[in-house]
């Protein structure tokens, strides 16, 4: 199995860094510093190597390094299978991020065939006990690292729907406008549900045999208002049905944006949300590897990780377990904590990055 990772990294006027540059190699990258030095800014930069608006989903104009506000620019070599791709990102002055891929410009969708990353950060720690909204983008987010143009379709359902609301806030009757765009959501809802049951259907498998510290979660695609209809037809036929319903609510009450993500402690028996804190956490990292696994069989290396302040929330017998998963797999994931003694098991398996901020400037260090 070969190697995907990032042998280069450069970031300019981003966040908190003013100048940064960093080379490395395929192993793991354990990211230490204090609180607030740029830990977190650095695997953001990496995240947009992903389809989408990166980990902390900011917009350009958030990314920006203050108080300059000059634009930022975030480029990388990126190794893997399908050989070496250059890929910058920038933003100037505020302008939406504009993506070159080997020095042409691509789109956003581009970039899900070049690379795949996942990532795991602490605001997601409350995935189970949050709105529907929170598990249905992480699903979305492991969709897409098995299905590149799941990015297209959640666009263009979104997009249609949007339009179908703003007729039903409108109060417009006219049956033509509804099933022109009624078409356009069917058509990309029936691709997305496909989509997310055969994600789930991929993490269960790579799930099972698997010899981990972590446990197994059993997920299951569920829906907040009824059964969502598996065919574009169906699709189409049910939001036909449902518009005088939707119009006196006022936006579509019927597709797949009203999927939610179910998930159980498969040994225990008991819903994720009821779980410990700490089981809850050890049931997100499980799926986080099961889709790590299951990449890595189907497109011949593992995805790039993005562990943000991982080791903090593990005890020293998952956290050294953690770590030789990762090492198993041979993916280059970017763990952040801070102190370098929380990465001491990785020992020599790994290299190691310090960021300090002295000035309001982080500063990064290779010092390993």
């Amino acid at each position: 199995m070969t190697s995907l990772y990032l042998s280069s990294l450069t970031l300019s006027h981003f966040r908190s860094h003013k100048r940064a540059v960093v080379e490395l190699d395929a192993r793991p990258v354990a990211i230490h510093g204090p609180n607030g030095a740029g830990k977190t800014n650095l695997i953001e930069a990496v995240s947009l190597f992903s389809p989408g608006r990166g980990m902390r989903r900011a917009s350009a104009r958030e990314m920006t390094r203050r108080p300059e506000a000059l634009g930022w620019k975030v480029s990388g070599l990126l190794l893997g299978p399908d050989g070496p791709h250059d890929i910058d990102f920038r933003s100037d002055e505020g302008a939406a991020r504009d993506v070159r891929i080997d020095g042409k410009p691509a789109p956003q969708t581009a970039l899900g065939r070049a690379a795949r990353v996942l990532w795991l950060v602490p605001s997601m720690d409350r995935l189970w006990i949050e709105a529907p909204e929170g598990r249905r983008r992480f699903l979305d987010r492991m969709a897409l690292s098995f299905f590149p143009d799941h990015a297209e379709a959640t666009l263009g359902y979104e997009k249609a729907m949007r339009e179908r609301n703003r007729l039903l806030k409108d109060q417009i009757r006219d049956a033509h406008w509804y099933a022109a765009l009624e078409g356009q959501m069917a058509q990309a809802g029936a691709a997305l549900q496909q989509n997310r049951k055969d994600t789930l259907a991929r993490l269960s498998q790579a799930q099972e045999g698997a010899e981990t510290a972590f446990p197994v979660a059993d997920l299951e695609l569920i829906s907040t208002e009824a059964d969502i209809p598996a065919s574009a037809a169906d699709l189409a036929e049910a939001l036909a049905e449902s518009r005088f319903r939707d119009m006196a609510a006022g936006r579509t009450l019927v597709g797949p944006h009203r999927a939610d993500l179910f998930g159980t402690f498969a040994a225990k028996g008991v819903p994720a949300s009821d779980c410990s804190t700490g089981e809850q956490k050890a049931l997100l990292i499980s799926l986080i590897l099961a889709n790590a696994r299951a990449l890595a069989e189907d497109v011949g290396a593992p995805p790039i990780l993005l562990l943000d302040e991982i080791a903090a929330h593990l005890d020293s017998a998952r956290r050294a377990a953690l770590y030789d998963e990762i090492c198993a797999l041979r993916a280059q994931a970017w763990m952040t904590g801070t102190g370098a003694e929380l990465f001491a098991d990785l020992g020599t398996r790994a290299q190691y990055l310090e960021v300090t901020e002295r000035d309001g400037q982080s500063f990064v260090e290779k010092t390993s």
